[in-house]
């Protein structure tokens, strides 16, 4: 198969539930700290800071940009205390390690998450060494995914042409603008996607195990 990609140039990988499997339920516990947060701010109930977390997700991408635009809250306090969180759950993953050393061209991690706490995934997977860069929230000035402008930021950012670039996602909602601009698109469909969307013509290819599917094509 990677006779089919060989215009890829770039790999672009998200990170939560994408370089890490869906079972180590690291997520559930930043969606917890993420609750918590909204309900110390608003001073609710637990009930009610669910309701305003998930509405601010689907309305303006992540949580944080809905707590930014209706409440001004100051990011980086965010995102200290949602990602201050037990990582033991993560392992390192020898044959992801294995496969990401040996795709030909560049590696970035687009996440809407933050770069320190990336960092500090990615040293628990043991793939510190295996990316070029991070591009994070803050890279995106807070306009998460899947808004447009952060796909193209990141493009400009690291002078990525996006035909010869695959984009690999566990939200398939995220895949759409990266098909749009010309980018191949992977969705790690590993139970993880809290956005149905009935119209899949944006995604080329549907795997369930990242690891696997990036040794397959390697082989092929």
């Amino acid at each position: 198969m990677l006779t089919q990609l060989s215009h890829v140039r770039n790999w672009i990988f998200d990170l939560d539930n994408t370089l890490y499997p869906v079972s180590a339920n690291l997520f559930a516990l930043i969606d917890a700290r993420i609750g918590e947060y909204v309900r110390t701010l608003l001073d609710c109930s637990p009930e009610e800071a669910h309701r305003v977390q998930k509405a601010y997700f689907h309305a303006h991408g992540t949580t944080l940009s809905g707590l930014m635009a209706e409440h001004g809250v100051d990011p980086h306090h965010y995102l200290d205390f949602v990602h201050d969180v037990d990582m033991t759950v993560l392992q390192a993953n020898e044959a992801l390690v294995e496969a990401l050393a040996r795709l030909p061209g560049r590696k970035l991690v687009f996440t809407n998450g933050d770069a320190p706490y990336a960092g500090k995934v990615l040293d628990r997977l043991g793939l510190s060494a295996s990316f070029e860069a991070i591009h994070d929230i803050h890279a995106t000035a807070y306009r998460p995914k899947p808004d447009p402008s952060a796909y193209l930021g990141l493009c400009d950012a690291y002078q990525l042409d996006p035909a010869e670039s695959l984009f690999v996602e566990d939200m398939a909602r995220n895949l759409k603008p990266a098909k749009a601009i010309g980018m191949t698109t992977v969705w790690i469909d590993n139970g993880s996607e809290q956005t149905p969307d009935p119209d899949r013509g944006f995604i080329d290819y549907t795997v369930n195990d990242l690891g696997r599917w990036l040794h397959e094509i390697l082989e092929d």
